[in-house]
C-alpha cells in the first residue's frame, strides 16, 4: 500500500511559476512509475508528466513540454512538479499517482493504483 500527499497548489497569474510535491510513504517506490495528472471542471482526468523511479527519467504530454519539470528524490521519496510559464489553461486539480506494478509511464490513469487528494491550481489571465 503506498500513501500519496499532495501539496504546493494555489492561485497565480498567467506566466508565474508553481511547484507541487508528492510525498509518498508505505513501500518502496524503486521499480514504480509515479505521474501527475489533472482535471479541470467538465473535462476528464488527463496526464500530465510521469517519472520513472529507479533513473528519474520524464515523460510529458505534448502541452506542457518545456514548461512542467517532473522530477524525484528517491531519499526523501518525493514527486515534484515544477510549472513554469502557467497557463490559464492549466487550472485543475492536480493528482499524484503511483503504479503498484510496474507498467511505465502511461498516459492512461486506469495504469495507476493509488492517488493522492488532489491540490487545486488556478492560473487566471
Amino acid at each position: 500500500q503506498v500513501q500519496l500527499v499532495e501539496s504546493g497548489g494555489g492561485l497565480v497569474q498567467a506566466g508565474d511559476s508553481l511547484r507541487l510535491s508528492c510525498a509518498a510513504s508505505g513501500r518502496t517506490l524503486s521499480s514504480s512509475v509515479l505521474g501527475w495528472f489533472r482535471q479541470a471542471p467538465g473535462k476528464e482526468r488527463e496526464f500530465v508528466a510521469a517519472v520513472t523511479w529507479s533513473d528519474g527519467n520524464g515523460y510529458y504530454r505534448d502541452s506542457v513540454k518545456g514548461r512542467f519539470t517532473i522530477s524525484r528524490d528517491n531519499v526523501k521519496n518525493t514527486v515534484w512538479l515544477q510549472m513554469n510559464s502557467l497557463k490559464p489553461e492549466d487550472t485543475a486539480v492536480y493528482y499524484c499517482a503511483a503504479q503498484r506494478r510496474r507498467v511505465g509511464p502511461s498516459p492512461r490513469a486506469i495504469d495507476y493504483d493509488y492517488w493522492g487528494q488532489g491540490t487545486q491550481v488556478t492560473v487566471s489571465s
